[in-house]
């Protein structure tokens, strides 16, 4: 049974190719030219012809990274190849998750899962293909996702009597299901929550953080009051704001969005909004209140306690595959990926080191201990005991990949009972310590220290960045300037909307989020010099 898609017109998908520069800086490994990228070269959802060629795809991972400094957009592309995070899909605008970039996000998984059983939810799954009527339903949920959707309309051969559009998202479906679960008072709240693909039809590009489809969980409740449904969808963005900073080191702002920015069908959305490496903000994740919207668009209703018919109040939520861009662009340095040791998969590297043979097995024993004893005390390590690269190409190459610690392992180290012990975050022979000893109370109570100082040290070093580039603003002269240095504005804000419009238009940054976090005093609008109760946030994003 074959299904094909009606996608939107080609000429709405176009956009302006994108050019490369080549790397400045090349090691000792990198033996090629680096091809030209091709993440947004092309129509998204074409087919690319060049299957056996290297044109438009991502540089292969023994070559140069692009200095972060000289060009952020090809540095970040080559360490997500480089670091063997994700490639090309054959469809322009797809990826391929390789396995280390899917073990980072099984670590998120990992972590919300338990936070989400936690406060009450179960896991469960929705269907893919949505009837088109569903999102007919929802009036401003269909203007809001329409240039976005992917429909299919013949499958098995023959036209569908009604396309189908592949999950954009899942309001419209879920709430088609909780009509038919949600009968009475004693059936709330309704908690699922559902780890699935969706797909949105993007028209720019780029690995992570905007791909035709993504991985993501959305939260989905139904609650009797208002008041509920506005506790959930706090508690939600809370949920989200402790594992950004406790877990990747991302030192987030949470807030709520203006009314321009809310989510297409909710009464009030909440974010979190992230400052990457180039000082864009990142929306990393968000929680709606979707009050009664979609349940009067499906009638779901139950019975209240006194008897009457009453409409349910509901949220969603969510966080995807572009927390892990998040964390590349927020920790990376010129060498690539650098990883907090709470969400890397591997926390630990053991790069043993020898140039006799008659050193080798001594060397490769005393690593192997070292590797159990770690194991043994729930370290995530791994032994690279290769033989076809030297010692540097895996210093190298380890460094990469963003591994929190390297130990070295030399047949000096095994008659001392030592091993020398390298920070990621800290490069050259400043974050080196020789003669670390290998009794292994020893070695695993220092390597948790190290991999701790490691995780605090990334967040303290992001906080400094993020608070060192928001600029408080009181005028509109004032935002403008901050904005065009690149930086965050902050500032008194109780105009309209096409005020809000006419920022955008003239600066390229959006109302981020009107922080939870807000100063005390009066405070007067900067742009209509009319009262303002909150200070919000504008920056160019993501």
């Amino acid at each position: 049974m074959v299904a094909s898609l009606r996608l939107p017109s080609l000429t709405s998908l176009l956009f302006p190719a994108t050019t490369r520069y080549p790397a400045a800086l090349r090691r000792s490994l990198c033996l090629r030219n680096r091809p030209a990228s091709g993440f947004a070269t092309a129509p998204s959802g074409t087919a690319s012809p060049e299957t056996k060629s290297e044109v438009g795809r991502l540089p292969r991972s023994d070559q140069a990274v692009t200095p972060r400094s000289q060009d952020f957009n090809a540095w970040y592309l080559d360490v997500i190849a480089s670091a063997e995070l994700a490639d090309y899909g054959p469809v322009r605008g797809t990826m391929v998750i390789r396995p280390y970039g899917y073990a980072i996000w099984e670590a998120i998984q990992d972590y919300l899962n338990v936070k989400f059983k936690e406060t009450g939810h179960s896991n469960m799954y929705f269907p893919q293909f949505i009837p088109y009527s569903f999102i007919e339903k929802e009036a401003s949920h269909v203007e809001g996702f329409s240039p976005e959707l992917a429909l299919v309309t013949v499958g098995g051969g023959n036209e569908l009597e009604e396309k189908l559009v592949v999950r954009p998202t899942s309001e419209t479906i879920v709430n088609h299901m909780f009509t038919q679960w949600i009968h009475s008072y004693r059936d709330l709240p309704l908690m699922i929550n559902q780890w699935a693909n969706v797909t949105r039809w993007e028209m720019r590009t780029k690995p992570f953080i905007r791909t035709l489809e993504f991985l993501w969980q959305e939260g989905h409740t139904a609650h009797a009051t208002p008041e509920e449904a506005e506790k959930e969808a706090k508690q939600m963005i809370e949920i989200y704001t402790r594992f950004a900073f406790e877990e990747t080191a991302i030192p987030v702002i949470a807030g709520r969005k203006s009314k321009m920015e809310t989510f297409a069908g909710a009464d009030t959305t909440y974010t979190i909004e992230a400052m990457m490496g180039d000082r864009k903000a990142l929306q990393a994740g968000t929680s709606h209140n979707l009050g009664q919207n979609f349940s009067r668009a499906f009638g779901t209703q139950f019975q209240d306690e006194n008897g009457e018919r009453q409409h349910v109040w509901q949220t969603s939520w969510a966080v995807s595959t572009r927390f892990v861009g998040g964390i590349i662009m927020t920790h990376g340095d010129d060498t690539g990926l650098m990883l907090p040791p709470k969400i890397a998969p591997i926390q630990v590297v053991i790069v043993p080191i020898w140039k006799k043979d008659s050193e080798k097995t001594e060397v490769l024993n005393a690593a192997s201990s070292v590797k159990e004893v770690l194991q043994t005390a729930g370290v995530r390590v791994k032994l690279d005991d290769t033989t076809e690269r030297t010692a540097g190409w895996k210093f190298n190459f380890w460094e990469m990949k963003g591994v929190p610690i390297r130990i070295e392992i030399g047949p000096r180290d095994v008659s001392n009972n030592s091993v020398v012990v390298s920070r990621r975050d800290i490069p050259g022979k400043a974050g080196k310590v020789f003669g670390i000893s290998m009794e292994p109370s020893t070695l695993v109570a220092y390597v948790k220290e190290k991999l701790d100082e490691i995780q605090s040290s990334l967040l303290e070093k992001a906080i400094s960045f993020r608070d060192s580039n928001i600029v408080d603003v009181n005028s509109y002269e004032e935002l403008k300037a901050a904005i065009s240095s690149g930086k965050w504005a902050r500032g008194p804000w109780s105009a309209s909307d096409s005020d809000e419009q006419r920022v955008k238009e003239e600066t390229g940054a959006t109302i981020r989020c009107f922080p939870f976090e807000q100063t005390l005093g009066s405070k007067t609008c900067l742009m209509t010099g009319n009262p303002a109760e909150e200070v919000a946030i504008f920056a160019k994003s993501y």
